[in-house]
């Protein structure tokens, strides 16, 4: 199965968070690629959605508010996409702002980590580029290729950053639960984020997603640029048959990741019911 050119894109991030372009230039770009309705959902914060909002209203492209809460699942992350929330929830903000400080904590437990393998000042280092001096994994990984510890971003995670590696620091995010419940109290539809990045059996896999539609999850995101023909097959049914919607979205980063293009991702199964359906009166504006 093909990436194909879609005009739909739900899941993108900005420098607001550990995206490489500016909530501006992602616009520009998402424009580039021909994509007419874009979703910006920056990890745990909505700090870049003004000013994409600024740039879409110049363009004719609509954007849906978006956000990508970190949660846990049996011992697990799994991040939330929230789509269509209240940006002016207060309540909502201050749990981001909660997000936010575990972030910050992580990060430091990071940077100790590269210090103790002899890698000195990476907290500044990786800081100096990162939203709100809080630096994310891809921030480290950046700030080990510039001190000439890696060749890339690529080799920064495979040696120290991912899962398992030296300097991988957990982090106790609140429960999906909460995620879902924080999202859909903003106003949001919560999508459970590439689903197939997590590496489940497929018993585990649809116990996650029974667990997420008993807690009032309402999407899956079965079309992402990572997943292959059978996990969208798989995940097409597991949302059938527990009554959930579809959404599609690249994961996009920035241009450093090559495999992962803007509205570029498998066609929706001809069985899913698109998110777009669910976000009503928005799904309405966007295809005008």
């Amino acid at each position: 199965m093909q990436n194909l050119p879609s005009t739909v894109d739900l899941h993108t991030h900005s420098t607001a968070s550990d995206g490489e372009l500016t909530p501006s230039q992602l616009v520009a770009a998402a424009v580039a690629a021909g994509v007419s309705v874009l979703a910006v959902t920056d990890h745990d914060c909505t700090a870049g959605l003004a000013e994409a909002q600024t740039a879409c209203s110049e363009v004719g492209l609509t954007l849906i508010p978006g956000v990508e809460v970190s949660s846990c699942w049996s011992n697990m992350d799994i991040h939330v996409v929230g789509l269509g929330i209240n940006v002016d929830d207060a309540r909502f903000q201050a749990r981001l702002q909660q997000q936010m400080e575990r972030r910050s904590a992580r990060a430091h437990l990071v940077a100790q980590r590269l210090e103790k393998l002899g890698y000195p000042g990476m907290f500044e280092a990786a800081a100096h580029a990162a939203p709100q001096g809080i630096p994310a994994r891809p921030h480290f990984a950046d700030a080990l290729v510039r001190a000439g510890a890696c060749g890339d971003r690529k080799q920064a995670f495979q040696r120290y950053l991912a899962q398992s590696k030296p300097a991988y620091v957990k982090t106790e995010w609140p429960e999906l639960v909460e995620a879902v419940r924080w999202i859909r109290e903003a106003g949001g539809v919560a999508v459970v984020a590439h689903p197939g990045r997590y590496k489940l059996t497929r018993s585990k896999l649809e116990r996650l997603v029974k667990a997420f539609a008993e807690a009032g999850g309402q999407a899956l995101e079965v079309s992402v640029a990572t997943h292959g023909p059978d996990m969208v097959k798989q995940l097409a049914d597991l949302a059938e048959k527990y009554g959930l919607y579809a959404s599609q979205g690249s994961d996009y980063h920035g241009p450093s990741m090559r495999w992962v293009q803007l509205g570029r991702m498998p066609a929706l199964p001809g069985q899913c019911r698109p998110v777009l359906d669910l976000l009503g009166w928005k799904a309405e504006q966007a295809m005008r």
